[in-house]
């Protein structure tokens, strides 16, 4: 499901939304670490910070957002295998089953249970706030895993680049398609994950694909409202070239059984295909590539998301800080408007071409 951008190359990079020289954002990088002598500047392998206490020993308790969705499933399989690889003593993971409010409670109830640390994945990025303030009141850090909180304190933002999601989406399907309609089956805009990949799924196609109409199916993250909003809209636009699915965990299902029922699922290269970019990387996404079913994927890492979750909660229970620039393991991390760090992982698009990749988490799980 979690905007800044952050692009390598020789043009420089774009840095919410402004471009700056390569150099220039080298340079920075480079006066940040001058200032933190003791960070680790954008490195995960050392950066002890004045005071830190050392150890970073104790219980972590980790809070999921959801169970339906299989990359939440996948995701939290790794937990308990990252944890041990990382040295963390993990707790049994607690499911907020898709309720902000409810994930609150969680987040107090572990604090109550004397954790040392959280790993937390929020379903709102306000509401999140609350138990955030909590865990500070109690000297608890945190990590935000997937979805980077609007407010409140956390070590580290685990995260991919959304707004490269939409845009990814966005042109997969401005290169396939000449014209039409195309519809994106939003997340939950209570979650900037939502918002991030909706506003640059949208600017995209205005900006470069002209000849493309957006139509729009908020849906919160829940499967029955994707797929029966689909279907009103299917009734009134049979001719719809293109989806794009912001979750395939929640939306992939019910998108194939809704165009199934309408005689509208074709196969990829035939009459009357409708064009499928989904996000996540889930196992069955791979499969409905390999069918025909849906043409791409945006790859979100759950196994890196677990990783590098039970990493910073590790290093901030240490008292480890750390800085923007790029990281020892392909990524970059930057500083949100908020003044939190986030580390924005890899997250590859998948089609046809590459969808039997190994190292692709999707093909290493049943």
């Amino acid at each position: 499901m979690a905007g800044t951008q952050v692009r390598n190359g020789r043009q420089g990079r774009r840095l919410h939304g402004r471009r700056f020289p390569a150099a220039a954002v080298r340079a920075a990088a480079v006066a940040a670490c001058g200032a933190l002598a003791l960070t680790a500047c954008g490195s995960t392998k050392d950066g002890g910070a004045p005071g830190a206490q050392g150890g970073g020993s104790g219980k972590v308790g980790v809070v999921l957002p959801l169970l339906t969705s299989p990359f939440w499933q996948s995701y939290n399989d790794y937990v308990p295998k990252m944890a041990t690889s990382q040295g963390v003593d993990a707790l049994k993971t607690v499911n907020s089953n898709s309720d902000p409010s409810q994930q609150i409670t969680d987040i107090n109830n572990e604090l109550n249970q004397g954790v040392k640390g959280l790993v937390v994945a929020p379903l709102d990025s306000a509401a999140i706030q609350a138990g955030l303030d909590q865990a500070e009141r109690k000297g608890v850090p945190v990590v935000a895993v997937d979805v980077a909180p609007d407010k409140g304190k956390v070590a580290m933002v685990v995260r991919a680049d959304n707004i490269a999601y939409g845009e990814k989406a966005c042109r997969y399907l401005g290169a396939h398609l000449a014209s039409g309609k195309v519809v994106q089956i939003m997340g939950d805009l209570a979650s900037v994950n939502g918002r991030e990949r909706s506003e640059a799924f949208r600017a995209c196609v205005k900006k470069n694909f002209p000849k493309l109409k957006v139509l729009e199916i908020p849906a919160k993250w829940e499967s029955d409202t994707a797929a029966a909003r689909l279907d009103t809209l299917l009734n009134a636009n049979p001719d719809i070239k293109g989806i794009y699915l912001q979750a395939g965990g929640v939306y992939l299902a019910p998108t194939l059984q809704t165009l199934k029922s309408k005689n509208l699922l074709k196969k990829a290269g035939t009459a009357g295909h409708i064009a499928i970019v989904s996000n996540d990387g889930i196992p069955q996404e791979f499969d409905a590539i390999r069918k025909g079913e849906i043409d791409a994927t945006v790859s979100q890492p759950a196994d890196a998301y677990a990783k590098y979750g039970m990493y910073y909660i590790k290093a901030a229970m240490q008292g480890k800080t750390f800085a923007p620039g790029p990281t020892d393991h392909g990524s970059t991390i930057v500083k949100l408007p908020n003044g939190v760090l986030e580390d924005q992982l890899p997250a590859p698009l998948v089609t046809k071409e590459n969808v039997d990749d190994r190292a692709l988490w999707g093909n290493t799980v049943r």
